[in-house]
């Protein structure tokens, strides 16, 4: 067979590479970094089992069965204890020269032979290493476990070699070193390939080994998601685990702090009857981070019925948990029973002893405990001043908080983040800004972001409400760098215009050293805006008053047009509208719905039609819906029924979604501009659509029905407003003014008492619509009795009643009876209006007083009423009718001459 050419590289065997990542929030956790090095009993009870019997190496042993690492092996007497891990358990590894180039390889008689790391360097003919197809399994074995601590991809070309070769038939151990390569791969396909394929081989024992190398892993890379994958496909393929699997999964949970997949391997744990104590302590340690204290102290239990032996871990996790939720009694005698177990004692228990008293506001005696330190032998560490600075500072005891940290920085500790938190927000409460600002230079020291010291300092002084004592205290470089740090700045500005520090805010702007003129526009954008929503407009207009002169923002200028139109002062934010139209810049969409605003606002409704023009000019703008409400109220108020009408069918051209506001607007303001068809139209869609008429609306539609004498469809409007609760005065008045139009008495009639039993009372309005209903159409008694009920009921007649009195008496002819209703208008304060005068002098011509009807109209004119054209019809058919045709032509010259 041809000769295999095969190059090899052999990399220094380095222990201190090999290395277990802890997370430092747990303080279970950091606590270990200061415990020594002791023999625990799980080190010596859950060692893993030998590997099989093909191995070539008979004095190797695998790593400790709790640890999960391929790499933390025994391999001769030659080795030592290097490094002592919280969880791993025992690493060892064979010391040698780093400068040699040599490395031991084992040979089929079992003797080491000496081969210089140069040859394995060099492409060369294996053939000289007796590399061949009639080479062991054993011999493979070695050579490709040699490959596997320094080429991947070698290994997994040899491994290959030996496939091709049958050297894999019931060879775990090579499929092991296989599987440790694409676990550092990341190829996990291909690693699930390769299981099934032992599993298909008939001679090949799939055992906990080949599983726990890629739960290995996956815990170093932190895959939580495919260590579960594994840890589940060895249970489905029957394969029991062993205490390493455990060890390593749950520290894998312990990580990702998951708590519904921890339980789940937690529970398999003990159904196997399997004693893992770092399991326990992590399913502990996830259910106290969870704040779960319950299921905490439930693990607690079952260690006692699992009869475990604790080791120090196990013993400070209890600690812990309980000190975490407070249960200081049971936790100081957790510290008494750790004690008698024979552990010496530790500062990190006492630590979380001090932390659990300073979490429930007892620092007294968290005091005792760190007064009492010495006594057992112990130095405070840096983690218990931190601990200490933390409650005092629970505690709201600026003095004590002080000394400890003061205490901690003289010991040459460094504070963390948490004690810097808490020592800025006590001095924001409690100091002057001296001691603040050497607690903002210690937060730079240790190396905070300037930004993260400027958000905490805020957020500080804002919760003690002393935010003026801000600017006393940025000071020096720290200003500096606000002042050239654009997002820094921003964040100061605003924090000062939030609480009114508005000659603050104008400072910072005026100072600051960056140029970037489309940021700053924005900030002085946002500023504007949060005095707008803060309800502060005058600082608004004081920061705009201050900004530097130079190109016009459309943007920052509408919004002081509409800050200028709250304000009342139309006449700025017209100026600044004229600038914005002389400018270059062209108004967007919301630049108009602004505008067009505050000319309604003003009453000025003529230039508000005349922006609406200047808009629809331009044909890139389409109006949203609020601006398309605005423009249909405009011309609305204006009578522009032509403009109502196009808008309307503009509007269903642009294919805008229309909303319950929009349905109201269109109905209530075109009721006039629209055929009642297209109105009912738009009426029952809105109603099939799920969209709520609102009050204005059902009355606009019973109007618009009434008039058009569409009763049916009225009755149903008014059974839908009293089925929502929507019926109101205003309701009834109008469908009865619309039977009254008609002559139809009985309904209106029957609709008045029906208005009576729902709890309305009869409306001056409703009288007037009778009191007109009846006199033309004769019924003088039932005119007589609304006038009783009207006097019985202390209802005062408005100028529409006395006109309606006038009216009708004076078209029976009753001049008297008019000359007392005039009487008492002008006796009731309210005196003769334009329309009083035109039906008195009505009434007159008919009563043949033509001469008083001409005195009517010069008395008109002495009381300041201007005649109209009704007044001098009525004058000049009252001259007709008396014969007095040339006085009747003068007067119709005099109209020509008026243009009426």
């Amino acid at each position: 067979m041809a000769s295999l050419k095969f190059s090899v590289s052999v990399d220094t065997y380095d222990s201190n590479k090999f290395h277990f990542s802890v997370n430092p929030s747990l303080p279970i956790i950091n606590s270990f970094a200061r415990v020594k090095p002791i023999n625990l009993s799980r080190l010596e009870a859950e060692s893993w089992d030998t590997s099989d019997s093909n191995s070539v190496v008979d004095n190797i042993k695998t790593w400790n069965k709790d640890s999960g690492s391929e790499n933390l092996i025994l391999e001769s007497s030659n080795f030592r204890n290097d490094i002592w891990r919280r969880f791993q358990g025992v690493k060892r590894v064979r010391r040698r020269d780093p400068n040699s180039k040599f490395r031991s390889i084992r040979n089929d008689n079992g003797h080491e032979e000496q081969k210089s790391v140069n040859h394995f360097d060099d492409e060369i003919d294996v053939n000289e290493y007796g590399i061949g197809p009639e080479l062991s399994v054993e011999r493979c074995n070695a050579i490709l476990k040699g490959l596997e601590r320094c080429s991947d991809s070698k290994t997994m070309k040899f491994f290959e070699w030996m496939r091709e070769n049958g050297k894999l038939e019931g060879n775990v151990s090579a499929y092991n070193l296989a599987l440790r390569v694409l676990g550092r791969r990341g190829d996990w396909d291909a690693a699930e390939t390769m299981i099934w394929e032992m599993n298909g081989d008939s001679d090949c024992q799939v055992n906990f080994q080949v599983y726990n190398t890629l739960i290995y892993a996956c815990y170093k890379q932190g895959h939580v998601e495919l260590g579960t994958k594994w840890f589940r496909l060895m249970l489905e393929n029957g394969v029991r685990p062993n205490v390493a699997t455990f060890g390593m999964v749950m520290s894998l949970y312990q990580k990702g702090w998951n708590v519904a997949d921890s339980e789940y391997a937690f529970s398999q744990m003990r159904s196997f009857g399997i004693t893992c104590q770092s399991a326990y302590s992590a399913m502990i340690t996830i259910y106290t981070r969870m704040s779960l204290y319950d299921k905490a102290e439930e693990v607690i239990d079952f260690i006692q019925e699992d009869k475990v032996i604790l080791n120090l871990e196990n013993w400070l996790v209890l600690l812990n948990a309980y000190s975490q939720q407070g249960k200081l009694q049971e936790a100081e005698r957790v510290l008494f029973s750790m004690q008698n177990a024979g552990f010496s004692p530790n500062i990190v228990a006492y630590n979380m002893l001090i932390t659990g008293y300073g979490k429930a506001s007892n620092m007294d005696a968290a005091q005792h405990i760190f007064r009492n330190l010495k006594n057992v032998g112990l130095e405070p560490d840096e983690s218990t001043y931190r601990s200490m600075i933390e409650g005092w500072g629970r505690a709201e005891n600026y003095k004590e908080a002080e000394w400890y940290y003061n205490e901690l920085k003289r010991l040459g500790f460094k504070p963390n983040s948490s004690n810097l938190y808490t020592m800025i927000n006590l001095q924001a409460k409690y100091a002057d800004g001296e001691d603040a600002a050497r607690t903002l230079d210690d937060m730079k020291r240790i190396g905070c972001q300037y930004s993260s010291v400027l958000g905490t300092l805020l957020q500080a002084y804002e919760r003690a409400g002393r935010i003026d004592r801000v600017p006393l205290i940025l000071k020096g470089s720290f200003y500096e760098y606000v002042l050239v740090n654009q997002t820094s700045c921003s964040i100061l500005v605003m924090a000062y215009v939030k609480h009114c520090l508005v000659d603050d805010a104008i400072k910072v702007l005026q100072e600051k050293q960056w140029k970037d003129t489309i940021f700053e526009d924005n900030l002085y954008h946002l500023v504007i805006c949060s005095c707008k929503e803060l309800g502060r407009l005058e600082n608004a207009v004081k920061i705009y008053s201050q900004m530097p002169n130079k190109k016009p923002n459309l943007h920052i200028m509408c919004t002081m047009i509409d800050i200028y139109s709250t304000l009342g002062r139309f006449s700025d934010a017209e100026n600044l509208y004229l600038k914005l139209k002389s400018s270059e810049i062209s108004l967007d969409m919301i630049a108009f719905s602004i505008v067009v605003r505050m000319y309604v606002k003003s009453g000025s409704l003529k230039d508000a039609c005349s922006v609406l023009e200047t808009m629809d000019e331009q044909k890139n703008i389409v109006p949203d819906i609020y601006l398309f409400c605005d423009m249909l109220r405009i011309y609305q108020q204006c009578g522009m029924l032509d403009k109502l009408q196009d808008l309307y069918y503009r509007i269903l051209k642009t294919g805008v979604t229309w909303d319950s506001e929009m349905y109201n607007c269109v109905i209530n303001c075109c009721a006039r501009a629209l055929p009642v068809d297209e109105l009912s139209r738009l009426f029952d869609e809105m109603l099939l659509h799920g969209f709520a008429p609102n009050t204005i609306t059902l009355n606009v539609m019973l109007d618009v029905y009434g008039k058009s004498r569409l009763f049916k469809k009225a009755r149903k409007v008014l059974w839908l407003a009293r089925k929502r609760g929507l019926v109101d005065v205003i309701s009834y008045n109008t469908i009865i003014a619309a039977y009254g139009q008609s002559k139809d008495l009985k309904k209106m009639l029957s609709t008045v008492r029906q208005m009576q039993f729902n709890g309305f009372s009869v409306s001056l309005e409703v009288y007037n619509c009778m009191l007109d209903s009846y006199g033309k159409e004769g019924q003088i008694e039932s005119f007589r009795s609304v006038l009783r009920r009207m006097k019985e009921s202390s209802c005062v007649s408005d100028h529409y009643t006395y006109n309606i009195m006038i009216n009708i008496y004076g078209e029976q002819g009753w001049i008297e009876e008019v000359a007392n209703v005039l009487t008492e208008l002008k006796e009731s304060g309210l005196g003769p209006d334009l329309c009083s005068y035109n039906t008195l002098i009505k009434a007159y011509g008919i009563a043949g007083m033509v001469e008083d009807a001409v005195v009517l109209v010069k008395e008109m004119r002495e009381t300041g009423i201007q005649p109209d054209r009704i007044t001098y019809i009525n004058l000049i058919n009252a001259l007709r009718k008396n014969d007095e045709f040339l006085e009747a032509v003068k007067w119709s010259l005099w109209m020509k001459q008026m243009g009426l």
